[in-house]
């Protein structure tokens, strides 16, 4: 009996080691089929780059995508009509229809010569958007440069470069525009005017991004990336144009967007202050000058209300896009 019984007891032993080995087993097939599942989802999970979030933090704020929408159905109706409009009617005059209100013929009327107004507020979209994106990037140009070699090579260099930015950013704008508009006079003609008034805001525009710049690479060109660069010979030229202005590029486009916006409102204030285009060449705030008088205020709104609403909506979207811009790039924001 005790031969028996211990042959008993091996045998039920032996079951047991084999039935915790097949739990084991069972145990680990679960591990594995369960970290399979999870690298299968790591496996399927989308990567996004810096700008994919940027896009979607954008598009996730409904008042930047509201100006956007704005902005961009504003661009189009200057570009188509550019491509497919009739230029000519803004500069036809035809005194049989002079101060006609709006109507079929004229969607905006015409003003006191009869020339049609709807077609010299998209001839004048044209002028004011070319003043903000050329004075734009003329002070995007300005800035990127002198505030990226003072914040590099500091030193000297940048004591020199920042006195200059300060001369520059204590001229007092309005009464350098009345000055310089009170020496041409009438004898330049609407394009040179033109090229004055783009030139005059764009080269007194780029102080604010040369500063803001210039802090960036002060704190970039000490990192390791650019030592390393360093380390291999490679020019100075190249590391501030390949290596430290491209990381300082996300607050260039949103000092852009709001440079954008400033200057259009700042050739408007000048134009409307006879300071800026000529009248002959139509721009949104020349246009709100020729309907100015009282008589025009009270009884022809169709003079003064279109250019006005239409310089309201540009400035206001392209504010509402660089505010979306600003909060998209700012890693703390929500």
């Amino acid at each position: 009996m005790d031969s028996k019984d211990k042959n008993t007891k091996k045998s039920s032993d032996i079951l047991e080691i084999k039935e915790e080995h097949i739990e084991q087993a069972a145990a680990s097939n679960r591990v594995d089929e369960n970290a399979l599942e999870i690298s299968e989802a790591e496996a399927n999970q989308k990567i996004y780059t810096p700008g994919m979030l940027i896009r979607r933090k954008f598009f996730k704020r409904k008042i930047a995508v509201f100006g956007l929408i704005v902005f961009s159905t504003m661009l189009l109706a200057i570009i188509l009509f550019r491509i497919f409009g009739n230029a000519e009617s803004a500069m036809r005059i035809n005194r049989a229809f002079r101060n006609a209100p709006p109507d079929a013929n004229f969607w905006l009327g015409t003003d006191n010569v009869g020339r049609d107004m709807f077609a010299r507020m998209m001839q004048g979209g044209q002028v004011s958007m070319l003043v903000g994106v050329v004075a734009v990037s003329i002070q995007v140009l300005m800035g990127m440069l002198i505030g990226g070699v003072s914040g590099f090579y500091g030193g000297w260099i940048d004591n020199i470069l920042m006195r200059i930015t300060e001369i520059v950013q204590s001229f007092p704008f309005t009464p350098l525009a009345i000055t310089i508009s009170a020496i041409l006079g009438s004898r330049v003609t609407a394009n040179q005017k033109l090229i004055v008034v783009i030139s005059l805001i764009g080269f007194l525009s780029w102080p604010g991004l040369a500063r803001m710049i210039r802090g960036q690479i002060l704190s970039l060109r000490e990192m390791e990336f650019v030592q390393a660069a360093r380390a291999l010979g490679v020019r100075d030229a190249r590391i501030i144009s390949r290596h430290l202005l491209p990381n300082t590029i996300a607050y260039v486009i949103v000092n852009a967007t709001i440079g954008m916006a400033g200057a259009i409102l700042t050739e408007a204030s000048l134009s409307f202050l006879g300071l800026g285009v000529p009248p002959s060449t139509p721009t949104w705030g020349n246009l709100i000058n020729a309907g100015s008088d009282m008589y025009n205020l009270q009884n022809r709104p169709w003079l003064w209300v279109p250019p006005g609403v239409a310089i309201f909506l540009t400035v206001m979207s392209i504010n509402l896009i660089g505010d979306g811009m600003r909060d998209a790039i700012d890693p703390k924001s929500r």
